[in-house]
């Protein structure tokens, strides 16, 4: 039987409304040792922040912070999957798009995320992706 993305996703997502600053997404990701937040307005989706559009998208191109908001930093083109599909359709559509990281929803409401790391410690653990996937954070 395939395996669904609601077995392999990170449930409860940092969910942070447009209007968030980035440096509390950046502590939401320290604290949770995570590397992504979900922009929500309301139950809506409306984009993804990373690490990297953090450093890409904000500390590359600004010397202050303190007017710099996740909705100013955060892909709105959000590529997603169901929570009832296949985890091989839903790495394919990651692979598609080039992303590492999907949002998992739930008749469009945000529920979880699912990363290619999760999916290398379920499914491939002696890779380098799964071992690394799997090590203690080292912050």
């Amino acid at each position: 039987m395939a395996q669904l993305v609601r077995d392999l996703m990170t449930a409860d997502p940092v969910m942070l409304p447009p209007d968030t600053p980035v440096r509390e997404a950046a502590k939401a990701m320290r604290d949770r040792e995570i590397g992504d937040v979900l922009v929500v307005d309301g139950d809506r989706l409306c984009g993804i922040v990373t690490d990297r559009d953090l450093v890409v998208r904000a500390l590359a191109d600004r010397d202050d912070l303190a007017d710099c908001y996740v909705r100013d930093v955060c892909s709105d083109q959000v590529v997603t999957a169901d929570l009832t599909e296949t985890v091989d359709t839903a790495i394919a559509r990651m692979r598609e798009n080039a992303v590492r990281r999907i949002p998992v929803v739930d008749g469009g409401r945000p529920v979880g995320v699912l990363s290619l790391g999760d999916a290398a410690v379920e499914r491939d653990l002696d890779s380098v992706l799964g071992q690394i996937s799997a090590a203690p954070g080292n912050n």
